[in-house]
């Protein structure tokens, strides 16, 4: 459990604190007999009458084809309800991408990534430059009718501030990229990684609760099968403690983040079955390598996802 001072970060400037010699036992003691600590939310489910559905999208990294519009006719053809760009290149790509989904029944769903900088760095003109860099993302993406944009708060080396000072400081400045989201019509999506990629943020709940704390429906969380084989003890339960802020789920295989099916004993279902208690209407989408032949893997792997959805 992480215990955070209120009002320990002051206009964004960090305050140094050696909270090793600050802290003796006994101090560490009398804080927590004499803090209430704020009750977790309990998990409200969806009526009974909400069905989850297990809507198919796909990286654009990962799709087969040369070109966006040979992506799309690729994904569209195997049931296919979404494209995923990456943000870092959005820009450049917007008119083809623009154009080549004219006259489609698949979509842009979620945009992955773009920012730059860390939005918890201790210095403030990195702080700035990553929710410069979200706006412009989000403001591109929002155009093009995207829904999300997934974002790492922090990667490793990014921040020297301690996690408790981190994770009030994101509360702090998530607001105003929720509601610049809101204005375009996308939703900001925390991710949370496996603890060799990033040391913040790296479960489904924690992400559910910072977007509890703060409370705007700009800002959302989603979870990845790749990460969650090595933070969470079960999937189901994760995606439960997600509940109503869970809005995007990224698919790999279980050892080696290839193509669901291309490691051995690949297997979905305990966290579908969490999808489905929470009535789950958002994107799952393909990010992973592959071993293969690309178009033969994803078409495999669609069949198998499909296939551990109905079994959930």
């Amino acid at each position: 459990m992480f215990f955070y001072r209120s009002g320990a970060i002051i206009e964004g400037k960090h305050m140094n604190l050696n909270r090793r010699k600050f802290l003796t036992v006994s101090a560490l003691a009398g804080i927590v007999s004499a803090t209430t600590p704020r009750p977790v939310q309990a998990v409200t489910l969806p009526d009974p009458s909400t069905k989850a559905r297990l809507r198919l999208s796909c990286q654009d990294t990962v799709a087969p084809g040369k070109t966006i519009a040979e992506k799309l006719d690729f994904l569209e053809a195997n049931g296919f309800e979404a494209f995923e760009p990456h943000g870092k290149n959005l820009l450049e790509i917007a008119d083809e991408l623009q154009k080549a989904m004219q006259g489609r029944k698949i979509k842009i769903g979620v945009i992955c990534g773009g920012m730059q900088g860390s939005l918890i760095s201790d210095d403030e003109a990195v702080r700035s430059k990553a929710m410069d860099s979200i706006k412009e993302v989000l403001t591109a993406a929002g155009a093009l009718g995207a829904t999300g944009m997934v974002m790492v708060p922090a990667r490793p080396n990014q921040t020297k501030l301690e996690h408790w000072e981190a994770r009030e400081l994101l509360v702090k400045v998530l607001p105003e990229i929720g509601e610049h989201a809101q204005k375009v019509g996308m939703h900001m999506l925390l991710e949370p990684l496996n603890r060799k990629e990033c040391h913040f943020l790296r479960q489904v709940a924690d992400g559910a609760a910072i977007c509890r704390d703060v409370n705007h429906p700009g800002i959302r969380v989603m979870g990845d099968f790749w990460h969650m084989t090595f933070e969470e003890t079960s999937d189901m339960a994760a995606f439960v403690a997600g509940g109503k802020y869970l809005r995007h789920v990224h698919m790999a295989s279980r050892k080696s983040r290839k193509m669901p099916g291309e490691d051995a004993g690949d297997n979905y279902v305990d966290g579908f079955k969490g999808l489905k208690l929470i009535g789950y209407q958002d994107l799952v989408s393909f990010e992973c390598g592959l071993k293969g032949d690309r178009s033969k893997a994803l078409i495999a792997a669609a069949k198998l996802l499909r296939e551990q959805w109905e079994a959930a």
